[in-house]
């Protein structure tokens, strides 16, 4: 602000604050306040550094989410991989079950009908089939193909080998894409005979080595999981046992691409997957990423065997945990930064400018102030006139009807006579209305000081002062209270008149109640009286509403806005609490004087 603006400002305020002469001194303070200092510049450079912190942290928590979330593909990776085998164990000994029930044989309609039961395409994806391999020894071979070759007359078992034994697939389903298979002597190679004999002594479920399945064209990595079966059902307890009472086994060939992809698709993976039998590779994914994020390696046993993971990160998994979140919180802090400082600019000089305005503005306001004053006083003086000037010709009128009504009583018809009493009774109401007009307009310009107030106390000496109808009560709590009590009188006498004079019966009762609370007094005048609509509620506070025709009910309909209104110039509200069925309450909220608790 230039130094004439300055020089106006001075000179404004100079008037406005004669008569206070520490105002100069706290507006120099003001001033000063308004100009940029050290310390903004160092809540600036503390922003800025901050700014750097969170952007560091974050980056930080990014990086650790994201390691997390990679140890989380993996482990769910391996997981999947082991449920899916275990899936397929299971179905596996639900054949041996089957071939348990029947005498440790089956046919191969048995074979094929439970088979189809087990629905392999849809609810075991990335097994080739399922199938039983015979336990065959040199004495029972010619009885065991004549058997087979009573449905399948082209069965042959292959190939040549110098074992004394026989482990030919005897049924495989589906057999169309295993044909290839059938008649396989599992025998003739080592890693599928050594699984064979690991499963017959140790009556569990065994894999095989890496091995190339016959009936794969491409002839990719797979293996055999088989599972034993004995004679007549047999759980034998020793290895001995074992090898004395084997039957056969049930199995099934995985080609482990079709394995991998039926149990994690590819496009569904954000993580690479190496596996590995000792230094055989069985699987690897083809989506890698050149520089992985992340790799880890597990070795996991897989009945029998030790499968080894080698798991990375791929490209995807790069995409989908692209996080920008530092990089924004960076670029946001630096103009988040930038705003603070011009706020602190903007600020300075908005400062400035508040107290040249605020000069002008106190200025007008002291005017103001000094006009609404003499009008309130204007005011003041006028209620008293104008309620003295009513009162007189309304006191000549009172008069004359009383005269009247001496004088001419005899001659005056009966129907004149009731039209003096209503003049009577008018002039009366309209002295009333006087009188609490101006008892209303002087609410508010008094200052009352708290007196120790005792509510039982003081409710009888207003309910014997109003000289109810023999048939009322009321009651009230002994409670001691330190509260303003010309205003406190004033509006609990109006409830307790009102309750009385706005009842429909001749008895009635009259219960006040009381509560501290939040902080406030909580009178609540109960009565048993007509009660009051919630739609009238709002109307039954305002000036000169009653709820009943006039010529019905004694005063000028003020006493409930009065009372509204001395409440509320205490601090106070009042509510009224009734359904319009019966009974009204209500409710006083008297502000606690801190000092008086």
């Amino acid at each position: 602000m230039d130094k004439a603006l300055q020089e106006i400002q001075y000179a404004d305020h100079n008037i406005g604050c004669q008569q206070r002469p520490d105002a100069i001194e706290q507006r120099k303070k003001l001033e000063h306040a308004g100009n940029l200092h050290w310390v903004h510049y160092l809540v600036v450079a503390l922003s800025i550094l901050l700014t750097l912190g969170a952007w560091y942290f974050s980056k930080q928590q990014v990086l650790q989410k994201v390691e997390q979330q990679f140890e989380r593909e993996a482990e769910q990776t391996i997981e999947l991989i082991k449920e899916r085998m275990e899936l397929y164990e299971n179905a596996l000994w639900g054949g041996v079950s089957l071939i348990d029930s029947n005498g440790s044989d089956i046919s191969y309609q048995q074979w094929s009908a439970y088979a189809n039961s087990l629905h392999i395409e849809k609810t075991y994806p990335g097994i080739n089939g399922i199938g039983v391999i015979f336990n065959i020894h040199p004495d029972q071979l010619a009885s065991y193909l004549q058997k087979i070759r009573q449905n399948r007359p082209n069965y042959q078992i292959f190939p040549r080998h110098n074992k004394q034994e026989f482990w030919p697939i005897t049924y495989i389903e589906p057999e169309q894409p295993n044909r290839k298979a059938v008649g396989l002597d599992m025998a003739f190679e080592r890693n599928r005979y050594a699984s064979i004999i690991k499963a017959r002594d140790t009556g569990k479920a065994q894999l095989t080595g890496p091995i190339t399945l016959v009936q794969d064209a491409k002839q990719t990595p797979g293996f055999l999981f088989y599972t034993p079966f004995y004679l007549d059902g047999r759980k034998p307890a020793t290895v001995s046992e074992r090898q004395h009472y084997i039957k056969g086994m049930t199995y099934a060939p995985f080609i482990m691409d079709k394995l991998m992809q039926g149990t994690l698709a590819e496009h569904k993976r954000h993580v690479a997957v190496r596996i590995s039998d000792n230094s055989e590779e069985l699987y690897y994914d083809r989506q890698t990423d050149p520089e992985p994020m992340f790799k880890k390696k597990v070795t996991v046993p897989m009945y029998g065997r030790q499968w080894h993971f080698d798991i990375r990160s791929n490209l995807g998994f790069r995409q989908a945990v692209d996080n920008s979140q530092p990089n924004f919180i960076l670029i946001g802090g630096i103009i988040i930064d930038s705003l603070l400082l011009g706020l602190f600019i903007f600020l300075s000089r908005a400062n400035r400018t508040a107290l040249f305005y605020a000069d002008q503005m106190t200025a007008e306001l002291e005017s103001k102030t000094r006009n609404l004053e003499k009008s309130n006083r204007d005011l003041e003086e006028f209620s008293y006139v104008a309620s003295h000037d009513l009162k007189s010709p309304l006191n000549a009128i009172k008069q004359l009807v009383g005269w009247l009504e001496e004088d001419c009583s005899e001659f005056i018809p009966d129907s004149s006579k009731g039209h003096l009493q209503l003049l009577k009774q008018r002039s009366e109401r309209m002295m009333t209305l006087l009188n609490d007009l101006l008892a209303y307009a002087r609410i508010g310009s008094l200052v009352y000081d708290d007196e120790e107030v005792d509510l039982k106390e003081m409710a009888a000496d207003i309910f014997a002062f109003l000289d109810a109808p023999e048939g009322f009560s009321c009651t009230a709590p002994r409670v001691k209270l330190k509260i303003a009590r010309i205003p406190f009188d004033f509006v609990i006498r109006n409830l307790i008149s009102n309750a009385i004079k706005h009842h429909d019966k001749s008895v009635g009762n009259i219960t006040i109640s009381y509560q501290q609370k939040n902080g406030f007094h909580q009178i609540r005048v109960q009565d048993d009286g007509p009660g009051i609509p919630p739609q009238l509620h709002k109307k039954a506070m305002e000036m000169f509403q009653t709820l009943r025709p006039r010529d019905q009910v004694e005063g000028s309909g003020m006493g409930l806005a009065m009372v509204n209104k001395f409440t509320e110039h205490q601090g106070g509200k009042l509510t009224i609490d009734s359904d319009g069925s019966r009974g009204t309450g209500i409710i006083v909220l008297w502000p606690v004087d801190p000092a008086n608790t």
